[in-house]
């Protein structure tokens, strides 16, 4: 199963806006975080479609985008939230091929998107 592209939305209030690493900014620990609460809205989108996680027999891939400051370089550690998120919950079949993509811009100045690619029986 492919999810669309998830924000790090809350009770439908996205979290935090801004660019990553950009002065009055998001910091780059509160954007790791934010990126793990992108990858369990991209499991609930699973969880809907399919009924239950348990159905889950592995992650296959993670794209991650990160919306920051030019001089901004540490992307794949801010998509190391969802990443790790991933593999505590799914042991050895969260482990996964992954991006972790610089943007200039992200959908409602949203400072992270992840989207996933989940196997499941």
């Amino acid at each position: 199963m492919f999810t669309s592209g998830q924000l790090p939305f809350i009770g439908g209030e996205l979290t935090a806006s801004g660019k990553v690493g950009a002065p009055g900014g998001v910091d780059a620990e509160t954007a790791r975080s934010l990126a793990a609460t992108c990858a369990v809205n991209a499991l609930a989108a699973v969880k809907s479609r399919i009924g239950d996680l348990d159905r889950v027999t592995r992650i296959v891939k993670v794209v991650g985008f990160v919306a920051s400051d030019p001089s901004f370089t540490g992307q794949p550690g801010v998509i190391n939230g969802a990443s790790e998120l991933l593999g505590h919950a799914f042991g050895d079949a969260g482990v996964h091929a992954r991006s972790a993509v610089g943007v200039a811009v992200l959908p409602l100045d949203s400072p992270v998107e992840v989207e996933l690619v989940a196997e499941f029986v």
